[in-house]
């Protein structure tokens, strides 16, 4: 009974022993195919002693504005004091008072050139075409009378060169020489022609003046106007640019009005410079021609009879 009973006992214990091992098996063999991720180990702090403390209230830290969207601080009286008018009338009325004579007086010179300009070249034109008028006559006369009688008349430069010659004429009517006659009346004709060349000459010093001095004046403008620019720096106590600017825009405006004065007169000083000169050749070219009908009259013996007839006139008085 012993026996049988151990027999079944054993039995028993193999069919358990074969059954855990055939459900272990495949648990081992997943477990090496799949290793599972280790899980570092959990350090854990020796806890420290725990103790009470009031809780403590933090300031709110202030909110920064946005550097773009926040306005530029305007300095106490700019706004006031700055032109809203920038146009050259709103500058020239925002000026200081010496900066404002400088502009009138600029503004006045400028009209003067173009005054003078206008009227000058009115009457050298006018005074040329006549002189060339005369000098062709002139030159198709083949005697003194007809010369003469050529130009009667008219009234203009030649007119007196031919009274000239013919004043020296009758005042030279006992003394026939024809090189001493020639002399006097060559000098007569430079005098006129010297006359002449002043007269044209006349209101274009002004030009010359003007042209000469107007930047300077407008430099002078300038540099007043900048000198209050920095005045009102030290005063306002800032180095804004819209502080600056209106005061050197002034100045600027200064030295531009002085350029638009000066360069005109410059250009047309030299061109009535030239006209003048072209006039004075043409009256001398005027005088050429008159002493040639002089000299072939005098080579004819033409005057003879002037000389006869004054010592005539003079006996019988």
């Amino acid at each position: 009974m012993i026996d049988a009973a151990k027999f079944r006992f054993d039995r028993r214990a193999r069919s358990a022993a074969l059954l855990a091992i055939g459900l272990i098996l495949p648990i081992v063999t997943f477990a090496q195919t799949q290793p599972a991720a280790e899980t570092p180990p959990t350090i854990v702090a020796p806890s420290a002693p725990t103790m009470s403390a009031p809780p403590v209230s933090l300031p709110a830290a202030p909110a920064i504005p946005d550097a773009a969207a926040a306005p530029v601080p305007a300095t106490p009286g700019v706004a006031l004091t700055l032109p809203r008018d920038l146009s050259p009338w709103g500058m020239f009325m925002a000026a200081d008072i010496v900066v404002k004579a400088v502009m009138v007086g600029l503004a006045f010179a400028s009209v003067l050139t173009w005054t003078i300009w206008f009227a000058k070249a009115i009457e050298l034109l006018m005074v040329r075409r006549r002189m060339q008028t005369t000098i062709d006559a002139l030159s198709q006369a083949r005697s003194w009378s007809e010369a003469t009688a050529r130009m009667k008349g008219r009234d203009d430069g030649s007119v007196a060169l031919v009274r000239a010659a013919d004043t020296e004429l009758r005042l030279s009517a006992e003394a026939m020489s024809p090189s001493g006659v020639k002399e006097r009346i060559a000098s007569r004709l430079e005098r006129i022609e010297a006359a002449a060349g002043r007269q044209m000459i006349r209101g274009t010093g002004i030009l010359a003046t003007i042209g000469a001095t107007a930047p300077f004046v407008g430099l002078f403008g300038t540099v007043w106007g900048i000198m209050n620019s920095f005045i009102g720096i030290s005063k306002q106590h800032t180095t804004n640019l819209a502080v600056v600017a209106p005061g050197i825009a002034e100045a600027l405006l200064a030295t531009a009005l002085g350029l638009v004065a000066a360069i005109p007169a410059v250009v047309m000083y030299n061109l009535f410079s030239r006209w003048i000169a072209g006039y004075r050749a043409l009256h001398a070219d005027a005088s050429a021609e008159i002493l040639r009908i002089i000299s072939r009259d005098l080579d004819r013996g033409t005057f003879d009879h002037r000389s006869s007839d004054r010592r005539r006139a003079v006996a019988a008085e």
